[in-house]
C-alpha cells in the first residue's frame, strides 16, 4: 500500500477541513472554508482537487458545509456523504447558497462501513447540536484514523472507536476560565459548556488520561476557539494530563494543537 497523507487545512470556528488519502486519491472531512482556498492548499501540496473522491460531513453547521456547493457542482463533482438528517439541515442552512445536486449527495448509516477504494470509514454517532452528528473512524492498511471535530461530551460509543485509534483529532475547544471571563453572552457560554456543545480544554485531558487509548501514536486538538483558548493552553492542558500518567510527548506519542486559520503541515504514514 501507498503512504498515507493527513493535512488539516483549517480547524475552529471560521472553518473546518481535513484531507486524508494516498498518493492517487483521498477524501475531505467537512468543507467549511472557500473552495478555493480548498483547492490551494491541496494543489499547495501536490494533491489534486480530481483525486478526492467524496466529502464527508460531519454536522450541518456553516463552519463544516460552506464550500459544499461549489465542490459538488459543476467542474469539480465532488459526491457528499452524511446521513440522511444532515443532508436535510445542510439545505436549509442560510450559509448553503450553492445545492448539492441529487446526483451527488450520498446518505450513510451511523456504525455501517462504506469502503472508498482501500479506505475503510465507519461514520457514529457523536453528541452536538446540529440536527445529526457524526465521527468517522477510517482504517487504510494498519492505520486507524479517529475524527472528532464537535462533542459536548463522551459517550460509550466515542469510547469504542477512540480505543481502536492509532491516529486521533479531537476537540479541545476552550479554556474554562477563558470562556468563563470572555465576552461572550450568559447563554452561549451555557451552550458551550454543555452536554451537546464543546470540550474543553480539560474535559479532553481528563478523558485521555483516564482512558488513554492503547495504540494512539498521534493526537491532533482541533477546534480551538478564538476567544476563549489558545494553542499554548490546549497544548499544556493535554500535555501535563499525558505526562501525568507517564506519557513522554515527543516520545510516547505525538501532540499537536492545531492552528486555526493555517493548513497544518502534510503527515505521512507508511
Amino acid at each position: 500500500m501507498t503512504k498515507l497523507k493527513f493535512i488539516c487545512i483549517a480547524s475552529g470556528s471560521s472553518g473546518n477541513c481535513f484531507y486524508l488519502g494516498t498518493s492517487s486519491y483521498g477524501l475531505l472531512i467537512d468543507a467549511g472554508i472557500g473552495a478555493r482556498t480548498i483547492c490551494k492548499v491541496l494543489r499547495e501540496r501536490g494533491i489534486a482537487i480530481e483525486t478526492i473522491m467524496g466529502i464527508f460531513v460531519t454536522h450541518d453547521h456553516g463552519d463544516h458545509i460552506r464550500a459544499l456547493g461549489k465542490l459538488s457542482n459543476g467542474r469539480y463533482n465532488i459526491p457528499v456523504y452524511t446521513t440522511e438528517a444532515i443532508h436535510i439541515g445542510i439545505s436549509h442552512n442560510y450559509c448553503h447558497t450553492n445545492e448539492i445536486p441529487q446526483n451527488n449527495k450520498r446518505y450513510i448509516s451511523k456504525e455501517q462501513t462504506l469502503m472508498i477504494k482501500d479506505l475503510e470509514i465507519t461514520p457514529f454517532e457523536i453528541p452536538h447540536d446540529g440536527s445529526d452528528n457524526v465521527g468517522y473512524s477510517i482504517r487504510y492498511g494498519e492505520h486507524n484514523f479517529c475524527f472528532i471535530t464537535d462533542i459536548g461530551h463522551i459517550t460509550d460509543t466515542v469510547r469504542k472507536y477512540v480505543a481502536k485509534a492509532q491516529h486521533l483529532i479531537l476537540e479541545a475547544n476552550y479554556d474554562e476560565n477563558m470562556l468563563e471571563n470572555g465576552p461572550y453572552p450568559a447563554i452561549l457560554k451555557e451552550r458551550i459548556r454543555g452536554p451537546q456543545g464543546h470540550l474543553s480544554n480539560r474535559d479532553t485531558a481528563e478523558y485521555l488520561a483516564n482512558e488513554f487509548p492503547t495504540q494512539l501514536k498521534n493526537l491532533w486538538l482541533c477546534h480551538l476557539s478564538q476567544k476563549n483558548n489558545t494553542q499554548a493552553l490546549a497544548y499544556m492542558t493535554v500535555k501535563t494530563a499525558l505526562e501525568r500518567i507517564g506519557k513522554r510527548v515527543g516520545e510516547d506519542l505525538n501532540l499537536y494543537a492545531l492552528q486555526r486559520l493555517h493548513p497544518s503541515a502534510t503527515f505521512e504514514f507508511e
